[in-house]
């Protein structure tokens, strides 16, 4: 008799008994860890490690769950890196522009002064060696990392007085994210690295002069406008940043194909769904703070102009020291060069014609 006539005859206990029966394993349940650098209360930029999750759970049909944890529930805002790198959580959700500090190259996955837009970032990352490449770094961290995010271009921040000249820099307590703070240094600002959920008491309080964080939706939140007048733009140092999921290499590599599979399309989501939630709620929010007297203001061409030049005699002086910069740098500047050409023909030709037209 053969296998099927067996099992056909003899129901599952005789195929048992019989050792017939194919070889059945239960894939066990899946529990992650999720460290975000952010507060609940942003449902822009937490939320993002929200929808992670939340992909990440239907995909699996609730085999793979991941629970996620504002910055200060699990560890620090600024010690995500450090949690994942020695396994304290399996993943976490954050710019990686924070960890600067630990070396330069950090940023360059996020936000550099005068760097890549937000849809530049994302070309470089998926189709360029933006991705590549900065998966070899962070393997020097045990980190894996997935886009999971973007703002877009981003404000300049709040001003308690208003800055006429780049002489209004000297001296000014600014709280910038990342990399930026190394840009404002030299051009005689001193930046403060502040968590998101602590820069309204800082700013209150006076103890910094101004403070950046992302746009109107998220600012207005926040409650900048009550405490600093002067709101600033572009920031000039996010022209696109963005956010990564950073997962432990020993938890990623210890899924199987199908569950990597699906972390890598959850984290797609959360990427392209962030940019598009501020993209949305950002005109409103910036229209009901000019209703509230805010007042909005470029920044003058000689402050623009100095952090230009600033930032690009900083690079030059940092890949002289970093090799993992420069190689990283190197190939980012190339691209930046390539995608500003194509842009000046289409995006920016398109966008200034349809800003004058005031529709």
């Amino acid at each position: 008799m053969d296998r099927r006539s067996i099992i056909k005859h003899a129901g599952i206990a005789g195929v048992l008994a019989a050792g017939a029966a194919p070889a059945v394993h239960a894939q066990a349940a899946i529990r992650w860890r999720l460290a975000s650098s952010f507060p609940k209360s942003l449902d822009t930029i937490y939320g993002a490690a929200d929808t992670f999750a939340k992909k990440v759970n239907e995909m699996s049909g609730g085999k793979f769950t991941i629970s996620t944890h504002a910055a200060g529930e699990l560890m620090p805002a600024f010690g995500v890196v450090d949690g994942v790198q020695n396994g304290t959580v399996e993943c976490a959700h954050t710019a990686p522009y924070y960890f600067f500090g630990k070396d330069e190259t950090f940023a360059l996955g996020c936000a550099i002064p005068f760097g890549l837009n937000s849809r530049q970032m994302t070309a470089w990352m998926y189709e360029g060696n933006g991705g590549k490449l900065m998966r070899e770094f962070y393997a020097k961290y045990n980190i894996v990392n997935f886009p999971a995010g973007n703002t877009g271009c981003q404000m300049g921040g709040w001003y308690r007085k208003e800055v006429k000249s780049v002489k209004d820099i000297k001296g000014l307590k600014f709280r910038v994210g990342g990399f930026a703070g190394k840009v404002i240094e030299r051009m005689g600002g001193v930046p403060q690295n502040i968590p998101g959920g602590e820069i309204y008491q800082a700013l209150e309080k006076g103890t910094i002069d101004a403070a950046e964080w992302v746009g109107p939706y998220d600012d207005q939140k926040l409650g900048f406008n009550k405490v600093a007048p002067f709101y600033y733009y572009p920031g000039w140092w996010e022209g696109g940043p963005e956010l990564d999921v950073f997962i432990n290499k020993a938890a990623y590599e210890a899924l199987s194909a199908e569950n990597k599979a699906i972390v890598e399309a959850a984290a797609a989501y959360a990427h392209v769904e962030m940019q598009a939630k501020y993209d949305a709620k950002n005109p409103m929010a910036l229209k009901q703070l000019v209703g509230a007297k805010v007042k909005v203001l470029p920044f003058p061409k000689d402050v623009m102009d100095v952090a230009f030049k600033e930032a690009m005699k900083l690079y030059a002086e940092i890949s002289a020291k970093n090799p993992n910069w420069k190689k990283v740098y190197d190939d980012m500047a190339v691209f930046r060069k390539d995608q500003n050409l194509w842009f000046r023909f289409t995006e920016m030709r398109f966008d200034t014609f349809m800003q004058a037209q005031k529709l």
